[in-house]
């Protein structure tokens, strides 16, 4: 991670520039994401990226504050043409790409001309939250699931799927298993492990998992992550898109995030005498997540496209509830086997998708589980089977309650959120209400197949 203030000195910089000429890299990019979930970019020569470390290189805070169609909205705080920041690499992550020869890549956090941290800066709100829960003895591990659909683009601008046969089916594979491998290899060469990969439900749909990594961390292996999906798709002749909704009615792509919990005696999640064996603090974790899950739909799925996937009965988890490896549920605990469970004892966040800015989300994602922890919360009693076919009274004697079912109301939880407003600050807090606002009313009375069409090609 980058200092509070922007680095005195480039560090070994040089020598990494050497190194990088040496493997035949050229230029750098320079990621970072804004709040409508899109990944922006700045690039410098390779000769340059010792200056860049040292001084950064520019940006407006414009970014702050436009729509997932670059639309530019105004908030209480940011917004407008006005003023500049600068981006600085973060050379502890920087990686030659493997699928974009004479390329390397780096996050970049965002600072001021002055030299402090950018107030809005997701990157650093994330490692903030990081930083609160060792403040507590807490220690998270985190990984983010990627989905997303394989395909062609029609004459006419339609989806023309890669692949077609059963959810799951060995049929599938066979006809992407040279881009699967190439995929593999390219993401082990940029250091990331992946534990799965698999042809999934939808259409033309696949799925990988990658081994956790520190929050931040987390956060940054799913940008290479999905670069690298997108570079190789289009070496094979594909285009592959991370939207959340390909086809309106039918099941979409999510960004399903795996969370553990320790403390120095070992997983709060595991050993205890709490719910399935949870120990109080880990208990109280996830009952924080919980009560802020109607609020986190707009951190991590916001966009009016996301409620395209966010229906019941497919497993996107849009019940505020938590349940013992519950699908429906938006909050799905994990276990793990006889004889791992210390290990492998984690939690799912299910209602996510790849529209979200993922800093946000895990920041957002620990700020909630820390009020949990601070307020000694409980959780209730977990939801089995489909809450879809209970009756609706029976769903509330049980506490279950749908989560926001539209743009509006996720943002307007948010907007209520006090502690994910304390969490974030004013300034982040309110452009991303901004945000999502700006975007719920704009595209309140678009059908869903152009809505479809306006966002297939966006993540």
């Amino acid at each position: 991670m980058t200092p509070d203030h922007l680095p005195a000195a480039a560090g070994d910089a040089e020598a990494m520039v050497r190194r990088l000429h040496a493997e035949g890299v050229e230029l750098v990019a320079l990621t970072f994401v804004d709040n409508a979930g899109t990944t922006r970019v700045k690039t410098v020569p390779l000769r340059r990226l010792a200056t860049a470390a040292m001084h950064g290189i520019g940006a407006s805070p414009c970014f702050e504050t436009f729509c997932f169609d670059d639309v530019m909205v105004r908030g209480r705080h940011l917004g407008g043409p006005d003023g500049d920041l600068r981006l600085v690499p973060d050379l502890s992550r920087l990686v030659r790409l493997a699928a974009q020869p004479g390329w390397a890549w780096a996050p970049a956090d965002k600072f001021t001309q002055d030299g402090p941290r950018f107030v809005a800066c997701q990157r650093a709100f994330a490692a903030r939250q990081v930083a609160a829960a060792a403040e507590r003895g807490l220690h998270l591990r985190m990984a983010f699931e990627t989905e997303w659909a394989l395909g062609r683009v029609a004459a006419g601008g339609d989806f023309v799927p890669a692949f077609d046969g059963p959810g799951y089916g060995l049929i599938r594979l066979e006809q992407v298993a040279d881009y699967a491998r190439a995929l593999v290899g390219a993401l082990a060469a940029q250091g990331l492990v992946v534990e799965q990969f698999h042809p999934e439900y939808a259409l033309a749909q696949l799925e990988l998992s990658v081994a956790p990594n520190d929050p931040v961390g987390a956060a940054d292996d799913v940008i290479l992550v999905r670069h690298t999906i997108r570079r190789l798709a289009a070496e094979h002749g594909w285009r592959a898109s991370l939207a959340p909704c390909i086809e309106p009615g039918g099941a979409g792509s999510g960004a399903h995030l795996h969370v553990s919990v320790r403390d120095e005696a070992g997983s709060l999640l595991a050993g205890g005498d709490g719910p399935l064996g949870m120990r109080p603090p880990g208990e109280a974790f996830l009952a924080g997540v919980l009560r802020e899950l109607p609020a986190l739909i707009a951190v991590g799925a916001g966009n009016p496209a996301s409620f395209l996937r966010l229906e019941p009965s497919r497993w996107a988890g849009v019940w505020q509830a938590w349940g013992h490896e519950a699908r429906e549920a938006a909050l799905r605990f994990v276990t793990g086997t006889t004889g791992t469970r210390d290990e492998a004892a984690n939690a799912e966040v299910k209602c996510f998708d790849a529209t979200a800015n993922p800093y946000l989300v895990v920041g957002a994602v620990i700020a909630a589980g820390l009020a949990g922890v601070a307020e000694e919360l409980r959780l209730p009693e977990p939801m089995a089977d489909d809450p879809a076919l209970l009756p609706a009274g029976e769903r509330d004697a049980a506490g279950i309650r749908r989560l926001p079912d539209s743009p509006g109301a996720a943002a307007e939880a948010l907007a209520k959120s006090t502690v994910l407003a304390e969490a974030m600050g004013p300034e982040l807090h309110d452009a991303l209400v901004t945000v999502r606002r700006a975007e719920g009313e704009r595209f309140a009375g678009t059908a869903p197949a152009e809505l479809v069409a306006l966002t297939r090609w966006r993540w």
